[in-house]
């Protein structure tokens, strides 16, 4: 896949480039911009400096400038003349007025140096824009385009496109692997950094069921899951295929990143409504500049050779550019870092924002909870405890469900299968019928709700204890007898603490926890990783009550999975989610999507959008103040040729201002 192509000089945030699909450019190649501007600027030495010498009549040298103002002025004009069809006047129109207004009063050769300086400013600002767009349409090339493929016994070479799902494809040493899948045989290590941005390689190794892998793709632990795109180390990986070419992470990544230039920004936004009020005004000016000879002591020649000087003093191509350059290298810069961000509103949303809420588990946390605590009730011993609640848990795929089982079945060798009718109560718990009875597993606000007795004062206070200590818990009732309570525990993520600290130099000064867990829980983990504030007892909708709350004033960032808080992330000035690479749902639902499951790469985002926010503002200031400078120097008498000058110097070094994004680096890193 590629970037969309791209027109025009007007600077909308989708159009930067020219449209070279004309005979002309077709004849000439896709160099065909830079070419003509060299071409005008050869015939303008030519035109002025050959009868100046005297080694050129002044008739041939007359035709020199003519075809510099051809050369100067061909894509110009037929950029002007397409928006004028649709009733816009814009930057391209300015400057031919003013090169027409130079040969009106017989300045062919102003005029002409007035046209290649635009003709080759502009040239060299769309080959720098291509440089940030080849950044981006990089990562397409980063997937071979056939891949060897095991039928049977034997193996043959096909192109990606006729890749199905199921298929197996054999990815030697040192390969580019060509889909998107799990590994089914061998063991290697795998960099895959150009998707999701980690700096070490990851070992790889089989899946164990591979039948069950290949029915739920998406639960694919990340030591079996690999990417399109990713180079192997020195063992050879069979790979199970799950997703079609056109379908991969990689090529989702690029199309989203490709689509994210034409979202425009609040400063776009903004800019683009000044254009179309600030280019009648100027256009305004001109006019009555031209006719200052009525009231002062000059003649209209002089009056109207002013006005042209103000219209390319006026005309706003650095403004235009100043925001649309930052924001596309920003995107491809992220990209290259596996950060995929959907636009400019959201990179410079999180540029400005100083407060983050992150969800608990598997975020601020290693999503992988252990279970710690088996207290049985009464006369039930520890076994039947953990008997019944794996029983019932084998049917759920919530994280804790799965610590469940994995734990009990180390301790138990085997569960029973016999639990039916499974109902998952959300926010709540669980329940499904075992051994003729209905079991019931999950908080204490589930009792309250549910039929039977209720929690017996002596089980709640060992349940409140166990949760002082940072433990989640799960009552078990069968039937009507109470069993006890199981306690989990999910370590913070060793990285934790250090991002939160990063964060804070960065300039983030709120961070938060919002959790469905218990409030006990989430204050012990908010006090161990550094958080300020920590938001227990929430459930879905409470999230999002909570969030929508914190958004007021200045907003705030979510930082989650991406599915389960999906909600929540969508009601965030930024959703901002984690392990995207591994789930379809994030990469859909999330403003801004870290590739890795790996919390490190935040500060990297964060300070990549502040970056860019400087960029965009340093943009700003110097376009502006370029024409703040150039309108008045122009009517005290600044001619066109040193306006254009300024006015062209001013464009390139906005946008190899912004270019500079693309070689940011973390701090840390």
């Amino acid at each position: 896949m590629s970037p969309p192509k791209h027109s025009n000089h007007d600077h909308d945030t989708d159009s930067h480039g020219h449209d070279h699909g004309d005979v002309i450019s077709r004849i000439v190649g896709p160099r065909a911009e830079i070419i003509f501007a060299g071409l005008a600027g050869l015939c303008l030495l030519a035109g002025w400096l050959g009868p100046k010498l005297g080694f050129l009549p002044d008739p041939i040298g007359f035709g020199f400038l003519l075809a510099a103002y051809f050369f100067g002025g061909y894509f110009a004009l037929r950029e002007a003349m397409g928006k004028i069809l649709k009733g816009q006047f814009q930057i391209d129109f300015l400057m031919l007025v003013a090169a027409t207004g130079a040969a009106i009063l017989g300045e062919w050769a102003e005029g002409a140096f007035l046209l290649f300086l635009f003709a080759i400013g502009h040239a060299l600002e769309n080959y720098a824009m291509a440089r940030a767009r080849n950044a981006i349409s990089a990562l397409s090339d980063l997937t071979p385009d056939e891949a060897l493929v095991r039928r049977g016994e034997t193996t043959e070479t096909i192109a990606i496109d006729e890749l199905v799902v199921g298929d197996v494809v054999v990815v030697r040493s040192n390969e580019r692997l060509p889909a998107d899948g799990f590994v089914v045989s061998g063991q290697s290590a795998v960099n895959q950094a150009p998707i999701t941005g980690e700096s070490a390689p990851v070992d790889k190794r089989p899946v164990a069921d591979r039948e069950k892998a290949a029915a739920n793709p998406d639960a694919l632990k990340a030591e079996s899951r690999v990417f399109a795109g990713s180079i192997n180390g020195s063992g050879s990986l069979d790979i199970e295929v799950t997703k079609l070419s056109g379908e991969t992470t990689l090529a989702r990544v690029v199309t989203m990143v490709s689509e994210a230039e034409t979202r425009q920004s609040p400063t776009q936004s903004f800019t683009k409504k000044f254009e179309r009020i600030f280019v009648p005004c100027v256009i305004v000016l001109a006019v009555v500049t031209s006719l200052a000879f009525l009231v002062l002591d000059e003649t209209a020649s002089e009056s109207f050779y002013r006005a042209m000087a103000v219209l390319v003093a006026a005309s706003p191509c650095a403004l235009a550019i100043a925001t649309p350059s930052a924001i596309l290298s920003g995107v491809a810069r992220a990209a290259r870092g596996g950060v995929l961000i959907k636009g400019g509103a959201p990179l410079e949303a999180l540029g400005r924002l100083d407060a983050i809420a992150f969800d608990k588990t598997g975020t601020l946390t290693e999503g992988e909870p252990r279970l710690v605590d088996i207290v049985p009730f009464g006369d039930v011993d520890e076994d039947t405890l953990l008997r019944v609640s794996a029983a019932v848990e084998t049917l759920s795929d919530h994280p804790l469900a799965e610590a469940v089982v994995r734990d009990a079945k180390t301790r138990l060798g085997s569960i029973p299968d016999s639990a039916t009718d499974f109902i998952s109560i959300t926010g709540r718990g669980v329940s499904a019928m075992y051994d003729g009875q209905i079991v019931h597993i999950g908080k204490s606000a589930l009792f309250d709700e549910v039929d039977g007795k209720p929690v017996p004062e002596d089980l709640a206070e060992r349940v409140n204890s166990l949760s002082a200590d940072g433990r989640t818990t799960m009552i078990v009732r069968h039937g009507e007898r109470y069993l006890g309570v199981i306690g989990l525990m999910d370590t913070p993520r060793e990285a934790a603490k250090t991002v939160i600290a990063r964060l804070r130099d960065i300039g983030v000064t709120r961070m938060m926890m919002i959790s469905g867990d218990n409030q006990n829980v989430a204050d012990a983990v908010a006090r161990d990783v550094g958080l300020d504030e920590a938001f227990g007892d929430l459930m879905p909708d409470d999230k999002v009550t909570k969030i929508k709350s914190l958004k007021q004033g200045r907003g705030v960032a979510m930082v989650g999975d991406g599915v389960n808080d999906a909600p929540a992330m969508a009601n965030a000035t930024v959703g901002i989610a984690m392990g995207a690479a591994g789930s379809d749902v994030a990469l859909e639902t999330a403003d801004i999507a870290l590739m890795a499951d790996d919390l490190e790469t935040l500060p990297f985002a964060v300070g990549l959008s502040r970056a860019t926010s400087r960029t965009i503002r340093q943009n700003l200031w110097v376009s502006l103040g370029i024409v703040a400078f150039l309108i008045p120097a122009t009517l005290f008498g600044l001619g066109i040729g040193p306006a254009v000058l300024i006015h062209e110097g001013s464009t390139l070094i906005v946008v190899f201002n912004a270019l500079r994004l693309l070689a940011f680096q973390d701090r840390e890193h």
